[in-house]
Order: C-alpha cells, then structure tokens, then sequence
C-alpha cells in the first residue's frame, strides 16, 4: 500500500510540476517575446500617456492591445497582477518532487559506489547545500559585479560548469544531473523571490507615495530576468535526461552535460535575437552541431550487445538462468520484500517466475537497452548478466 500511495504522490507531483513549469516558462518567453515586438506609438494621445510601446494582437477571436509604459502611468490601478506564483509553485512542487523521488531514497537514487563513499545523509546534506551554496554565490557575484553583465555571465558560466563537474563527482550520475539542474532552477526562483518582485513592489511604492523612482531597482531585476531566461532552456535539459541515460551513464558525463547545456543556452539566444528581427543562423547551427557531435560521441558500436539469438557463438540463456540473475541483482529492490528500498518501485516484483516472464519486455528496455537498471548498478549486474537477458529476451517466442 504504501508503495501505491507513493505512485500517486510522484504521478501527481509530476503532473503539478509540469503544469506550473508550463505556465511559468510560457509566461516568460512570452514577455521577452512582447517586450521585443512592442512598437513606438504613433498617437499623440498615447505619448502623453507615457506610453513608450504597444503591440496589436489577435488571439482566439479577440483583439489585443498591449502597452508598455516608460515608467508608470500617472496614476497606479489599484489591481495590478503580479507574476510570481507561476515561479514560486513550480520550485516548491520540484522541490517535493526532489524530496520523494531522490532525498528519500538516497541510498538507491543517489549513491553510486563507483562514484564516491558518501552515505545517504552525506549525500542528502550536500545536495541541499549545492542548492543552497550555489544560489549565495551567484547573487553574491551579483552584487559584486553589479552591471558589469559580461564579467558576471562568465563567472555564473563557470559556477555552473563548476557544479556539474562537483555533482558528477559525488551522486550517481543520474542524480547528479538532477542536482546541477535543481541548482539553477533554485537560483532562478530565487532570483524572482528576493530581487524580481521586491524591486517591484520598492518602485510601487516609492511612485504612490510620490517619491523619486530609485532606477536601480529596474536594472538589477532586469538583469536577473535575462539569467532567468537563458537559464531556462539547460534546466529543461538537465531535468528531462534523467530519462535517457545515453548522456548520464557516459564517462565523462559532467562535459557532455555542459556541452548539452551550451546548446541549449545557443538556441535560447538565437530565439532572443530573432525577437529583435536578427537572424544569427550560427546560434542554432552551433547548437546542432553540439548536438549531432554529442550523439555521436555517445552512440553505442551497436544496438546489440554481441551475436543474436542463433549465432553459433552466442549462448542462449533460459529462463531459469535469467531467474538466478534477477534473485541476485534486481529482488533487493523489486520483491515483497525489498533490503534497499521501503517497498518495490512502480509494485515491480519479480519474486516469482511468472512475473518475471510477463515483464521480460521492462526487464529487457531498462537493463539491456538503457541500461538504468539497476539504479547505479548498486547490485553490481555484470556485463555477461546483461548478455545473459538479452539472448533469453530476443529468443523468446
């Protein structure tokens, strides 16, 4: 039972997630869209208004006419709406994803003894702290640098190569790319909650009272909306390749993962450019070729591990030999009663024979194709093992 109730918990913790993500990340791209197509206006009337740009659009069915003004309209509405919570509730609905999928179970999503000796605590302590350390440094450099942008982009480049280098080095690899993009998406939340809206909320302020608008305000969350925005596209990145080990189970993952990161942070630019009528066709190009040159370097000699069932040198394992694999590398996690985990992922158990056998097709996808299985090879599954269940799975009827 618990393990069902743990299934519902991640199913709709992802769903949540993913919904928030959508509208924060749609809402984002959508202001650097407007703020770039805006157009002076042409009336008179608008002018003395204070407006500094408008834009016409239709969608579905409607006409819309957004303005922006230079600094304010004379007079504030009362009901203005606020973009945070679109930030704050995809960060804590990631956050409680983290906690359920990785912090709680630390010892099989997070450890690899190939890797590093840390512990579950130990492990669990440092990925809080990347969360937390990653952010002071960054606004840190911030505030340092202030708007000196050239100098600061590359300092927060080399935190994040930084972290993905550190993170690589002490989880398993999977769990490393979660943290390094958790790091970054930490930080942008951050950046909404401690500078974005209170620089907002101080300019309101100070124009309701009648006091001079400090300009500081505007260029500091300007400056941390521009990191937020080419942010975006990596954290995507880190976050959905822990589906797709191809990059993760690599050696030399944490390069690929900044090189996956840079193409990422390419595209992003040429879309902010495009936005401004400039077609730097290189930005994406250069990403493909990252891309391409990244899939190639990761591509496996061969879909197959050795001959196919039939060879005269390939031996076909049966089911009982399979069965002895299974009870030896995979029931410490998938049985009625599992040693490394509280209760068996997804309620996979493979106890008995016939279950085994009405999920060959999972065991074969998630051992020998991906190659996720078992997580972080904490069971330490041979490569012969894996041999053994591809040549049962293909020989079977």
């Amino acid at each position: 039972m618990e393990a069902y109730i743990l299934n519902w918990l991640e199913l709709l913790l992802r769903c949540l997630h993913i919904i928030t993500g959508i509208a924060w990340i749609g809402a984002s791209f959508y202001f650097v869209w407007l703020d770039n197509h805006l157009q002076k206006p042409l009336a008179q009337e608008l002018k003395e208004k204070g407006v500094d740009g408008e834009l016409w659009a239709v969608h579905g069915g409607g006409f819309y006419n957004p303005q922006k003004y230079m600094v304010a309209p004379k007079e504030l509405p009362q009901d203005l709406h606020w973009f945070y919570w679109e930030s704050y509730s995809t960060w804590m609905s990631g956050f409680a994803l983290f906690v359920v999928l990785y912090l709680m179970n630390a010892k099989t999503m997070m450890l690899d003894a190939n890797v590093s000796s840390l512990n579950p605590s130990q492990a669990v302590a440092v990925a809080l702290g990347i969360l937390a350390f990653g952010w002071i440094i960054y606004d840190s450099v911030c505030r340092f640098f202030q708007t000196r942008d050239e100098i600061v982009g590359v300092i927060v480049c080399l935190l994040v190569i930084a972290v993905s280098y550190i993170t690589c080095h002490l989880f398993a690899p999977r769990a490393a790319f979660i943290v390094t993009g958790a790091m970054m998406a930490t930080t942008m939340t951050a950046n909404v909650f401690f500078w974005i809206i209170p620089g907002q909320r101080k300019v309101i302020k100070s124009m309701r009272a009648g006091d001079a608008v400090d300009p500081i305000h505007g260029k500091r969350a300007k400056q941390r909306s521009v990191h937020n925005t080419y942010f975006t596209l990596p954290v995507l990145f880190a976050m959905m390749s822990n589906h797709f080990n191809m990059i993760y189970s690599h050696s030399g993952e944490w390069i690929l993962l900044v090189l996956m990161m840079v193409a990422a942070v390419l595209v992003r630019h040429y879309f902010v450019l495009r936005h401004k009528n400039l077609n730097h066709w290189w930005l994406p190009t250069g990403a493909g070729v990252i891309i391409i040159g990244v899939a190639a370097f990761v591509a496996p000699p061969s879909l197959s591990i050795h001959g196919a069932p039939g060879d005269a040198r390939t031996k076909v394992a049966t089911i009982e030999d399979v069965e002895l694999i299974v009870k030896a590398r995979c029931l410490p996690c998938h049985s009625e009663k599992p040693t490394l985990m509280a209760a068996a992922p997804k309620n996979l158990k493979f106890d008995e024979q016939v279950a085994v056998e009405q999920n060959a097709m999972i065991i074969y996808m998630l051992v020998v194709r991906q190659r996720t299985m078992p997580l972080g090879n904490a069971t330490q599954m041979t490569e012969s093992e894996r041999q053994s269940i591809q040549t049962w799975f293909e020989a079977r009827p």
